[in-house]
């Protein structure tokens, strides 16, 4: 079972995402901060980091920032879901190390899809480099 990191404040978001995720076979852990999401990615096994942006604390690029500063590095694929949808946030936002982009509101039936679709395609990357 793939072990997912999902780092959400909003507590509905939260339910949503672990709802759908539990369905598709995933063990989650979740943290509500940015602080505690770093915390947790180097303390923990994991396959997967769903990063909210607009967090408490220090934001979700910062943590995704710290987290590729980390011995964690590129080991493993982070996916920014956010509500940022403006020119340039996208760009703002794989440039802090975030290997996809999933915009808020959240599609509880169609966010499994798109978590897969960035996995095959960072797995697909990250094989090319070898």
């Amino acid at each position: 079972m793939k072990k997912v990191l999902v780092v959400e404040d909003n507590q509905d978001n939260l339910k949503l995402i672990s709802y759908a995720l539990k369905r598709a076979g995933y063990e989650l852990v979740s943290a509500t901060c940015g602080e505690d999401g770093l915390e947790l990615a180097q303390a923990e096994p994991l396959d997967l980091i769903l990063m909210d942006i607009n967090l408490p604390g220090i934001d979700g690029l910062e943590t995704t920032r710290r987290i590729r500063d980390s011995e964690i590095d590129g080991r493993l694929p982070i996916i920014a879901i956010t509500s940022f949808a403006m020119v340039g946030d996208r760009e703002r936002i794989l440039a802090a190390g975030c290997n996809g982009y999933i915009e808020k509101p959240i599609d509880p039936l169609a966010i499994v899809d798109q978590i897969h679709s960035i996995i095959e395609r960072w797995d697909h990357e990250n094989t090319d480099r070898r």
